[in-house]
């Protein structure tokens, strides 16, 4: 009898699909594929993870004494990033967002800059300036605002051995402002008023404690994502921060990220290893090391503390610490006026311009 053509094609295939599987089977050698190693995760819920949270929330008012690390990120569309030496700081924070914040040059300790904000409004001093004195003013503004407008651009000429050159340094100092800290080392705790949504994410990364070509080197890190959601003026929910908790080990809070009415980033913020502050042992386990980068402003700070037996946690501070006054005689910038001025132009004023790079 005949076969039907398509369904004969259609046997005939089969049968010589599954005996080249079968061939290739039996004479192929097996290729290992390197892959991330997965790295053994812990379990917790969500009340679990805001219980961690509201526990980083318990340090209401701090001071210590800290190294600064600062790194321009002005360029980065050119490839290219400024790391300034490490400078010395004092820090004094108070909830909900007030901070004095002191950069000194390292060893003779003489104050470069000093800022404060109340929560509403910032100043800052500018000290030195590397010797010409132009940069040395009292910058005063608002918190909220937008002074973007108020920077000076940037402008690239010619490419030279792979680096652009640069006609201007516009030094991401001049974006560096104290409440970017606030909530970086006071965490605010979890409420009522928001949402909260806990999920799951893995994430290829670098063990860093392995050598380059360890194979153990490339992990798989799994982290629980806890979402705080605000509702807007249309009743909508709109993402305020999300926190990032490291599942290996043990679960603890490695990141914070502070979004903007935008949806955009405003704070990413990176908390490094664990440790005891303070002496009295009712602050353990918690972070050394504080990275905060400010997408927009195009910069980063790390923060690490010198002596963590050594900082305070508890104390209450006059409102007068918190706004710094014109001792001075500092030729005053107000960005606000600035802002208002028909041309909208401003002296040169970025904070710790020239100083930051003579730092010892």
């Amino acid at each position: 009898m005949k076969s039907s053509g398509p369904s004969y094609l259609r046997s005939s295939l089969l049968t010589i699909l599954l005996l080249v599987g079968f061939s290739a089977g039996c004479i192929s050698v097996k290729t290992p594929i390197k892959t991330a190693r997965l790295l053994k995760v812990e379990n917790a819920t969500q009340d679990q993870l805001m219980a961690e949270l509201n526990r980083y929330a318990r340090v209401d008012s701090m001071r210590a004494k800290m190294y600064l690390k600062f790194e321009d990120n002005s360029f980065a569309e050119f490839g290219n990033k400024e790391v300034y030496r490490s400078a010395d700081g004092e820090i004094v924070v108070q909830r909900p967002a007030k901070i004095l914040l002191k950069v000194q040059v390292p060893v003779i300790k003489s104050d470069v800059a000093q800022m404060t904000s109340d929560g509403e409004s910032f100043r800052v001093a500018i000290l030195q300036d590397g010797g010409s004195g132009k940069y040395k003013k009292f910058v005063k503004g608002t918190n909220r605002a937008d002074y973007s407008s108020l920077q000076q651009t940037l402008n690239a000429t010619d490419f030279e051995n792979g680096a652009a050159k640069l006609k201007e340094s516009v030094n991401a100092f001049a974006n560096l402002r104290p409440q970017h800290f606030t909530e970086a080392m006071l965490v605010r705790p979890t409420d009522t008023v928001h949402v909260y949504s806990q999920s799951t994410i893995f994430q290829n990364e670098i063990d860093d404690t392995q050598t380059k070509k360890s194979p153990l080197r490339n992990v798989m890190r799994g982290y629980y994502l806890l979402d705080e959601f605000a509702r807007n003026a249309n009743g909508v929910l709109v993402i305020s921060r999300r926190f990032w908790f490291d599942r290996v080990g043990v679960v603890r809070l490695a990141r914070q990220q502070i979004y903007g009415t935008d949806g955009e980033i405003d704070s990413d913020i990176v908390y490094g290893q664990e440790g005891n502050l303070t002496e009295t042992g009712e602050y353990n386990n918690l972070p050394l090391q504080i990275q905060v980068t400010r997408p927009k402003e195009k910069y980063s700070m790390k923060l690490t503390y010198q002596t963590p037996g050594d900082v305070s946690i508890g104390k209450a501070y006059p409102a007068t610490a918190f706004v710094l006054e014109n001792s001075w005689g500092l030729e005053e910038v107000d960005l606000d006026k600035k802002l208002l001025s028909p041309t909208g132009s401003v002296s040169p004023t970025p904070a710790i311009p020239k100083a930051a790079r003579k730092l010892q």
